[in-house]
């Protein structure tokens, strides 16, 4: 079993033909069962055509009505990228995945807004993606340095998603699915969501937490975790100390009335149960700890 993508997922691109829409497509369609998974691409202008086998459509309603799709991926411009998850909301697809960074934050306070109610789950914008090891790779994320096991990794980081994962594999712990969220302030699922999605997941046995200062997200998934988590969590927030009074992040990480920093997370995270890390280095060695 695994969370939100699997191996009988069916995938369309929107951007399918742009530089890294073609060159990540290629990644994911090689990896695993990405051949049987990804079966369309969507760009207006080239409607009718292919992308090495795979169909091209107008619209992301098409593709699916076609072909079956019901995950899209986005990789188009960050001008555009908010029509194209409006696009996929209209399709009444299952989930978006926007790997776009530098969506206007106009444009997706917008875009969440007309999300009210509709059936789609957006993961992003400015995420790595989904994987689900050697079923499907939705993203941008190095296949390679995944395997299939029980540990779920959820993270606002790319970077230290790949690191999580690195180092559960010196130990020898595959993942059940790695989820990368996003960091950008406003984004779709959160950590409480997927951390609901791994709560009933048969075989993930437990789960590390990757945070960034900045918000509440963190803080709101540890009171849950307190209450409703059967399984261990460990959890580690990145932030970086900066020149005096300033604070460095990722570009969603804000930090408002002294609210939103790494100690106070981390405070919150251990008060809650979870085992925390202040060293990114540890993330695996921690959870092996307590499994």
């Amino acid at each position: 079993m695994s969370i939100l993508i699997n191996r009988n997922t069916k995938v369309m691109t929107q951007g399918i033909t742009g530089k890294t829409g073609a060159f990540h497509t290629r990644l994911c369609r090689d990896y695993a069962n990405g051949r049987d998974c990804f079966v369309a691409g969507v760009n207006p202008n080239k409607a009718g055509q292919s992308f090495e086998g795979i169909p091209i459509y107008a619209t992301a309603r098409e593709a699916k009505q076609q072909t079956g799709a019901t995950v899209s991926v986005i990789y188009v411009p960050p001008a555009f990228a908010a029509g194209a998850i409006d696009e996929a909301v209209d399709a009444e697809l299952d989930l978006v995945i926007c790997i776009t960074e530098g969506v206007p934050v106009r444009d997706m306070i917008a875009t969440r807004n007309r999300m009210r109610g509709k059936r789609t789950m957006l993961i992003g914008p400015n995420c790595p993606g989904v994987i689900t090891p050697d079923e499907i790779k939705i993203g941008i994320m190095p296949g390679h340095i995944h395997k299939k096991g029980r540990i779920g990794v959820v993270s606002r980081s790319g970077t230290l998603t790949y690191e999580a994962v690195g180092q559960l594999m010196d130990l020898g712990l595959g993942q059940s699915t790695c989820v990368g969220i996003g960091g950008d302030p406003v984004n779709g699922l959160k950590h409480i969501d997927i951390m609901r999605m791994f709560n009933d997941d048969s075989e993930t046995d437990a789960v590390i937490m990757v945070g960034e200062i900045g918000g509440d997200d963190e803080e709101t998934c540890a009171r849950w975790i307190k209450h409703h988590m059967k399984k261990p969590v460990v959890g580690f927030i990145a932030g970086v100390t900066a020149p005096p009074g300033k604070r460095m992040g990722h570009a969603g990480a804000i930090i408002s009335g002294g609210k939103g920093t790494a100690t106070e997370k981390l405070a919150v995270m251990e008060e809650c149960g979870i085992k925390v890390t202040r060293n990114p280095a540890e993330m695996a060695t921690l959870l092996k700890s307590v499994l």
